[in-house]
C-alpha cells in the first residue's frame, strides 16, 4: 500500500490534480461564501475568489507539485510574477466565462463557475509546467 501512496505521490500529473483540486476548492468556497453568505455581486466574489485561489495555487505548485527551487530572492519574484500573469490570463476566461454562462445563457452562478474551472485547471497546468516552473527537481520514478 505504501508503495502504490509513493508511487502516486511521484506522478507530477495526479499531483497537479490532486492540488489544482484543493485549489478549485479553495475558489469555490470562497466564491460561494461570498456570493450567497454575504451577497456580493457575483463578479466581484469571482474576482476575489480566483485571487485568493492564485495565492494558494502558488505555493502548493512550487512547493508540492513543481518542486521548484530558485538560487535567489530575484528568482522567486520572477517565478511569482510569471505564475500570476499565466493566472491573470485565464482569470480572464474564468470571470468572462462565468459572465457569459450567468448573463447570456442563463446558468445558475455556481454551475458557471464550475464549468470554468475545469478548462482553467487544464490550461494552468502547461502554464505552470512549461512557462513558471522551468527550474524544477527531477521526477522520480
Amino acid at each position: 500500500m505504501m508503495n502504490l501512496i509513493k508511487k502516486l505521490w511521484y506522478n507530477q500529473g495526479l499531483r497537479y490534480l490532486f492540488f489544482g483540486g484543493c485549489t478549485t476548492l479553495v475558489n469555490l468556497v470562497i466564491f460561494n461564501v461570498l456570493v450567497y453568505t454575504f451577497h456580493i455581486n457575483y463578479t466581484i466574489s469571482n474576482i476575489i475568489s480566483v485571487i485568493a485561489a492564485i495565492l494558494f495555487a502558488y505555493v502548493v505548485n512550487k512547493l508540492f507539485v513543481f518542486s521548484s527551487s530558485c538560487s535567489s530572492w530575484k528568482e522567486v519574484f520572477l517565478e511569482f510574477y510569471r505564475f500570476v500573469l499565466g493566472r491573470l490570463s485565464t482569470m480572464v476566461i474564468e470571470v468572462g466565462g462565468v459572465y457569459v454562462l450567468v448573463q447570456f445563457i442563463g446558468q445558475a452562478k455556481w454551475l458557471a463557475k464550475l464549468e470554468t474551472q475545469v478548462i482553467v485547471v487544464i490550461v494552468n497546468y502547461f502554464i505552470s509546467k512549461f512557462l513558471v516552473f522551468k527550474h524544477t527537481q527531477p521526477e522520480r520514478d
